[in-house]
């Protein structure tokens, strides 16, 4: 059975333009370098965002310490083009992201800056799905 996703990707018509960009990526092999790891990524994802196009207006996270989640961190930096987001279960090692932009942000950039930066910090981490979905898609 197919999911939503991949029945709408499939109706996509060929004609038709982006205005978006939504890349999800999964990592396995995440180590925490530090006690409080979401907060040492969600800096660097502020820095990724403010050395681009894109405008940070928010940003949150939320460390879970294993009480009622897994151990490990939920990230957001909202965004005027939309958001960057992580989220981590540190005790297993893995961590996924997404970015989505619109406009002239490059969300391609963002996503390779941020995962350069993790892999120097990083060596075990492992991309082991990426994915892009053109969004806002229109005539």
């Amino acid at each position: 059975m197919y999911n939503l996703l991949a029945l709408a990707i499939m109706k996509q018509p060929e004609n038709l333009e982006s205005h978006g960009r939504h890349i999800i990526l999964d990592y396995v092999g995440y180590i925490a370098p530090q006690k409080d790891d979401g907060q040492w990524i969600l800096e660097i994802m502020r820095d990724v965002i403010a050395n681009s196009t894109a405008e940070e207006v928010h940003s949150h996270v939320t460390q879970f310490d294993g009480s009622n989640s897994p151990l490990g961190f939920a990230a957001v930096v909202v965004l005027d083009e939309s958001h960057f987001s992580a989220h981590c279960y540190s005790e297993l090692g893995w961590l996924a992201i997404d970015c989505f932009t619109c406009g002239s942000a490059d969300t391609e950039s963002i996503v390779k800056e941020f995962t350069d930066i993790l892999q120097e910090k990083i060596p075990t981490l492992r991309t082991t799905q990426e994915k892009t979905v053109e969004r806002f898609l229109h005539d």
